[in-house]
């Protein structure tokens, strides 16, 4: 399980069709989706009102406009809606009187060439709406994307735009199917329960974690607790080893001798002598002093239902 540690299924948007399912899933502003996630952790029982107060709507990368319908909302409560998106135009005075329709911004996985390509067909086709069209170009460059319409004197741009947006890629729209697999099984689900599964399983990755975290903090005190022992009676303890014959008998002479385990007593005899300075004795008590904090820290967290919110709430 990849521990996702933002709803990345939301942000970056998902499409694909698996075997008789398809899935399609508008991205969404990173910030939004965030504080949507924190005000569910806050409440969990928060309405869909609330939550579209932090994600009024998809946002899709290549900008263009999101017509404001009904469809946004029903796609949030039930997972399944048509959103209209449309290019972001203007008027600009062209020569000799002409008008130009500027297009600085296309409709999401819409094809710039394409959609240019479409529109001089149509022009040639529909010669009684479309026939004023002049000229078709596009005048991209590094500064960003930049499409012209120029259109003869005499006709309206503006009913041009609107032939534009009912038959060609101007205007388009994007099914919202919002299916993801959910308990090992594919489920189609509103804005709230794709949040509330995602808050589920940031809760196991980092409950998982911490209980990770933990063993190794445990493990490691265990041995410095050991190493501790070692250096506070230091001349008995080479005493020992040294009137040993074997390790497994130094080993064995030391667990007597100081109540200690297997790991401790290996620890001890697997030391370098630099550990035996007074720099080296002061940072052992120090790592000790800090591990024992973490140690802390982390079973207050496995305790405690809000103290876990508060570590998932600040990693995002």
């Amino acid at each position: 399980m990849l521990p996702a540690s933002f709803p990345n299924l939301l942000v970056n948007g998902a499409s694909g069709i698996a075997v008789g399912l398809a899935t399609n899933i508008p991205p969404h502003n990173l910030k939004e989706t965030i504080e949507a996630v924190i005000a569910q952790i806050d409440n969990p029982e928060i309405s869909l009102d609330e939550l579209m107060k932090h994600v009024p709507a998809p946002d899709f990368p290549t900008g263009g406009v999101l017509l404001d319908t009904p469809e946004i909302r029903a796609a949030y409560e039930t997972g399944r809606g048509k959103l209209t998106l449309r290019a972001r135009t203007h008027v600009e005075d062209g020569p000799a009187g002409r008008k130009l329709i500027v297009i600085t911004e296309i409709p999401y996985q819409v094809n710039k060439a394409a959609m240019l390509e479409k529109i001089l067909k149509l022009s040639e086709e529909k010669k009684a709406a479309l026939g004023c069209i002049y000229d078709i170009r596009d005048e991209s460059d590094r500064m960003g994307m930049r499409a012209v319409v120029e259109v003869r004197k005499d006709a309206d741009p503006e009913k041009v735009l609107q032939v534009l947006y009912k038959y060609s890629d101007l205007q388009c729209t994007f099914g919202v199917n919002m299916v993801a697999i959910a308990g090992g099984k594919p489920v189609q689900m509103g804005l709230s329960a794709m949040l509330g599964y995602y808050i589920d399983h940031r809760k196991n990755v980092v409950t998982r974690r911490t209980k990770y975290e933990l063993q190794q903090a445990e493990a490691r005190a265990h041995i410095l607790e050991g190493l501790i022992i070692a250096v506070d009676n230091l001349d008995e303890v080479i005493r020992l080893i040294r009137s040993s014959k074997t390790p497994k008998e130094a080993r064995e002479k030391l667990i007597d001798r100081f109540a200690l385990t297997e790991i401790q007593a290996q620890a001890i005899l697997d030391m370098r002598l630099q550990r035996l300075t007074n720099l080296e004795l002061l940072a052992l008590k120090k790592e000790y002093e800090d591990l024992l904090k973490l140690i802390h820290r982390l079973e207050a967290i496995l305790k405690s239902e809000k103290k876990l919110d508060d570590v998932i709430r600040q990693e995002m």
